[in-house]
């Protein structure tokens, strides 16, 4: 899937235990200081502190998402953490990182 490749944003993805699949060429490259490709294949516990590694864990064992805002060097991002799912059974999770405006719009349609 060329296009998630070159999304302009972070896609990463970890199986049921934690460690991580797949990165997208935006994630290799925005993590090429804290290793890069070499990250795929190591498990999330290894690179994270140990309140984000208890969210992480909370994602695991109730399947329920994490969402939230940051700001880091200068940028606003949205982080979108999901399970993945097939059916019932736990896959793993999917995390999305992409930068928004800091003032953006906001719709209800009904």
């Amino acid at each position: 899937m060329e296009w998630i490749e070159k999304l302009d944003g972070n896609v990463i993805v970890c199986d049921a235990g934690a460690t991580i699949i797949y990165m997208n060429e935006t994630a290799i490259k925005n993590y090429a200081a804290d290793g890069g490709v070499a990250l795929i294949g190591r498990n999330l516990k290894d690179c994270h502190g140990e309140e984000s590694w208890l969210k992480i864990r909370q994602i695991m064992d109730t399947h329920q998402k994490n969402v939230y805002t940051i700001e880091k060097r200068g940028k606003k991002k949205i982080i979108y953490q999901s399970p993945w799912m097939d059916g019932d059974v736990f896959k793993g999770i999917v995390e999305l990182s992409l930068e928004i405006p800091f003032e953006m719009e906001h719709f209800i349609r009904e």
